[in-house]
């Protein structure tokens, strides 16, 4: 009997063992740094909302944030490094819209958008204008779409297969029946000078990338993808008031962290977005951009949304044709 009991106590602590870090560890998280990726360069809408979000959770968690780019083509690498990281809240992903399409395109994406990942928070909303050169004659939406229709297979230039502008333009060409060429560049700069040099007759662009060439009157914005329009450039009007009611196609920046991360820590987390993104100065700095902070109101809000995108997504890539390059 005691020859058994002392075989099975180990066994025994061991199992406690195993069990009590994890619990302690969700009730003391975060208690070392967090690493947040960004699987996109430097400088642009993902990569400003993770910093700026990851100072604000550092101070509200008491704790260090590290931002981490790891940039590759449809921001592939830095998700699939997330999708096999530990799930315990201290390796997170920020990306946009373009973490659901590419697994939809992509035969090597490697990852599930709703499979492998744990939700936590939206961070953002951005909006996009339909620019076209300044010599194309149309002046309204529906006078482009005429344009189109007499022009069938029109070109648009977008950085990339799978792009945010490029599903964009595939998006706005179902809504209205239209089609269009799309014409794909290693980035969206290039995309805009062929835009504005006539190349390329038009494109879809995020805010803070448009306005400057748009007031130096280098490119013309016909409407914005937004429901409202832009306290910026209140004169642009928005799609749905230009004859498509409901029109809404944003660029959505998201924080999420590896499937199996507690629910505590996921919660915690996404608490401590909505505390960051009230500030009314934050909102008025990103404002100023062309951005919309938003927070998810909960984890499972937010995992209806991811289902939700990908499903529409995935109509519009299958409607589209769109393949794998």
């Amino acid at each position: 009997m005691k020859k058994t009991l002392f075989t099975i106590l180990p066994i025994i602590c061991s199992v406690f063992s195993l069990n009590q870090p994890l619990h302690a560890q969700t009730n003391e998280y975060p208690n070392k740094p967090i690493r947040i990726i960004v699987p996109v360069a430097a400088g642009g809408n993902v990569d400003i909302i993770a910093r700026t979000l990851g100072v604000e959770i550092g101070k509200i968690l008491n704790q260090s944030v590290i931002v981490e780019n790891r940039p590759s083509a449809g921001s592939i690498v830095g998700a699939q490094a997330v999708a096999k990281a530990a799930p315990d809240g201290y390796t997170l992903l920020a990306n946009s819209s373009t973490f659901f399409s590419s697994p939809l395109i992509s035969v090597n994406a490697g990852y599930d958008p709703v499979k492998d990942f744990a939700p936590i928070s939206l961070t953002g909303k951005v909006p996009m204008f339909i620019l076209v050169n300044p010599n194309v004659k149309a002046k309204t939406i529906q006078e482009f779409i005429q344009l189109a229709k007499n022009n069938p297979d029109m070109a648009s230039g977008s950085s990339g297969n799978g792009s945010t502008g490029h599903i964009a333009t595939e998006v706005f060409a179902q809504k209205t029946g239209t089609k269009y060429t799309n014409i794909f560049y290693k980035g969206n700069t290039q995309s805009m000078i062929d835009v504005m040099s006539g190349e390329v007759p038009m494109m879809f662009d995020q805010i803070s990338t448009a306005l400057p060439n748009m007031r130096a009157g280098k490119v013309r914005a016909l409407a914005i993808t937004s429901a409202e329009r832009s306290p910026l450039a209140p004169e642009i009007p928005t799609i749905a008031e230009s004859g498509f009611p409901g029109y809404e196609d944003v660029t959505l920046t998201i924080l999420l962290a590896p499937a199996g991360t507690p629910k505590e820590i996921t919660n915690k987390l996404n608490l401590a977005v909505q505390k960051a993104w009230s500030q009314p100065e934050l909102k008025t700095k990103f404002a100023e951009r062309g951005i919309e902070l938003v927070a998810s109101p909960s984890t499972e809000q937010f995992g209806n949304l991811i289902k939700s995108e990908v499903s529409r997504l995935s109509k519009v890539i299958k409607d589209a044709g769109i393949k794998a390059e």
